[in-house]
């Protein structure tokens, strides 16, 4: 009786886990690797069902001071079922040096805590596959570091912002809000 309903248990869970993977977005249809660390990160598991904003970032930029925004936003609405995710890429040139190094400027200089990923290319044939979808799905590379993607819970890129664009800029406050 016991073997049975462990079997079933078992079961169950495979099938649940089969339907995740099933339903899971493209955009979100990956495991990465989170930023100067040996754990991995399943996407679909993480953040599916949740309003995203995407961020290819570089720990030497003119705009790394947007970190601080990015987890101003974060922390705004991570509540309500939303998440800042970054990406380092030295695609602009603009990340140099180990990841050890850009770890460093976004966990402790400016004391991200929102998710990281692994360092990874965001543009072209390289692009790691969110990058790749977010380009297939809006047309728009990143031309540059920190443009903004919002993601909404089906996975769909609904927002392109140059890096220009502040994170709290009511543009992009007001469109998250409208998907939570």
């Amino acid at each position: 009786m016991v073997f049975k309903a462990l079997v079933l248990g078992l079961l169950f869970g495979l099938l649940a886990k089969e339907t995740l993977a099933a339903s899971c977005p493209t955009i979100l249809n990956s495991t990465q690797r989170a930023l100067n660390s040996t754990n991995d990160v399943n996407l679909c598991e993480q953040f599916q069902g949740k309003v995203l904003l995407v961020v290819n970032t570089a720990s030497q930029c003119g705009f790394t001071g947007q970190f601080e925004q990015l987890e101003q936003l974060h922390n705004q609405f991570k509540d309500q079922g939303f998440s800042v995710v970054g990406f380092p890429s030295n695609d602009f040139n603009q990340d140099l040096g180990s990841e050890e190094n850009t770890a460093k400027v976004c966990f402790l200089d400016f004391g991200v805590t929102f998710p990281m990923m692994a360092r990874s290319s965001v543009k072209g044939q390289q692009a790691n596959p969110v990058f790749f979808e977010i380009a297939k799905q809006s047309g728009v590379s990143p031309k540059w570091n920190f443009y903004k993607y919002l993601i909404d819970k089906n996975g769909a890129v609904v927002g392109v912002f140059s890096s220009g664009i502040s994170p709290t800029d009511t543009k992009i406050t007001q469109m998250i809000e409208q998907q939570l």
